[in-house]
């Protein structure tokens, strides 16, 4: 079965360009416009990896990686952050927080399928969470 990913993110048409981009690449996609329906989510099924915007609107994305981290079924879920904020202090405190990696918007489609490959090599062939 294709790996699960997560997207968080709550521009829309980003969102959508992700899913697509995603889905293209063989994923299976599943989205999320904010903390709440990612909650929601997480409470349904376990994805294999998340894409996360770090500023969603009115809720900062960390509070969703603090939120895995604390808990035993989602904390080794490689978590990739996606932010507008390309400086170099945000990259850090993404880093920090315990993202695999940060990336800077627009998204550079190759180094996300680099990361993919790199946090999910293992996960192609082991079994779907459930």
């Amino acid at each position: 079965m294709n790996c699960c990913i997560l997207v968080v993110e709550d521009n829309q048409v980003n969102r959508e360009l992700l899913c697509d981009w995603l889905e293209m690449e063989g994923y299976e996609v599943w989205s999320a416009a904010d903390l709440e329906a990612s909650y929601a989510i997480f409470s349904k099924r376990l994805p294999d990896a998340v894409l996360l915007d770090i500023n969603l609107g009115k809720d900062d994305g960390l509070d969703l990686l603090a939120w895995m981290r604390q808990k035993t079924e989602t904390h080794e879920i490689p978590v990739i952050a996606v932010t507008a904020h390309a400086l170099m202090a945000e990259q850090e405190r993404v880093l920090t927080a315990g993202c695999r990696a940060c990336l800077s918007k627009p998204i550079d489609f190759r180094l996300l399928r680099a990361e993919l490959g790199r946090w999910l090599q293992d996960s192609r062939t082991s079994a779907t969470r459930s």
